[in-house]
């Protein structure tokens, strides 16, 4: 009996664990499908931030998708650009 309420604090402190390192992340990762080779280069996706009025500070691939930093207003954004067709899939302002 004592082994079996340990491996259940256990088993709850690890659902805990991964559930509470879930709400920490807020990068958006799922853009496409499409194989990498056939991605459009990251540089359009600046490009496409920079269109929209946003000074561009870096890039980088996040999951299947563009993140691209940007100033907007004074205000810090990510966005989250598809690789397939550089559709904006998800923006979050910090």
């Amino acid at each position: 009996m004592r082994v079996r309420v340990i491996m259940s604090a256990a088993l709850a402190a690890c659902v805990l664990g991964l559930t509470g390192s879930a709400a920490f992340a807020d990068g958006y990762k799922n853009c496409t499908k499409l194989d990498k080779a056939s991605w459009k280069p990251a540089t359009d996706a600046e490009a496409k931030a920079k269109a929209a009025g946003y000074e561009v500070r870096r890039s980088k691939v996040e999951g299947s998708c563009y993140e691209v930093y940007g100033v907007k207003e004074g205000k810090l954004y990510e966005l989250f650009y598809s690789p397939e067709d550089l559709s904006l899939k998800h923006t979050i302002a910090k």
